[in-house]
């Protein structure tokens, strides 16, 4: 079975040896993704500002892999201060909403000791059953459910 990697040019990545994403067959797994930049910094602004940031990337390593927004069946938010559920959640909308995937968030001040303070958010995409290859076609039939 081919193996196929996805980076975003974090230089984690090579530091701590892994992939932003890894396609193996029909499955995409998204390692947890905090708000940095390319050069190693921390994405600057607010918990918003730090969300878009891990989606955008998480989207961009599902997408060069062949999936898209639609094939995400789970994601995990975890928040340093539970007071930013709201904010992050919105992005997560934006981003995910139509997609409706089981998205458990959680927060917890003991992640504050953490580099990248704000949030970090992770994905999972599956193509649903009978599909053996992602599609970024949506179904025929809007509102029926399936997905």
């Amino acid at each position: 079975m081919t193996r196929r990697h996805a980076f975003t040019g974090s230089p984690y990545e090579a530091q701590f040896g892994f992939a932003r994403a890894v396609r193996e067959g029909n499955r995409i797994i998204v390692a947890g993704t905090g708000p940095v930049e390319d050069d190693g910094s921390s994405t600057p602004g607010d918990a918003a500002a730090q969300a878009e940031r891990c989606c955008v990337l998480i989207l961009r390593a599902i997408e060069e892999l062949g999936g898209s927004a639609d094939d995400v069946v789970r994601t995990r938010m975890l928040l340093t201060d539970p007071a930013d559920q709201d904010a992050v959640g919105a992005v997560h909308a934006r981003f995910f909403g139509e997609a409706r995937p089981a998205a458990p968030m959680a927060g917890s001040p003991s992640q504050r000791r953490s580099t990248h303070p704000l949030p970090r958010i992770s994905a999972r995409p599956s193509p649903p059953p009978g599909r053996s290859q992602y599609q970024h076609a949506r179904p025929a039939a809007a509102g029926s459910g399936a997905r």
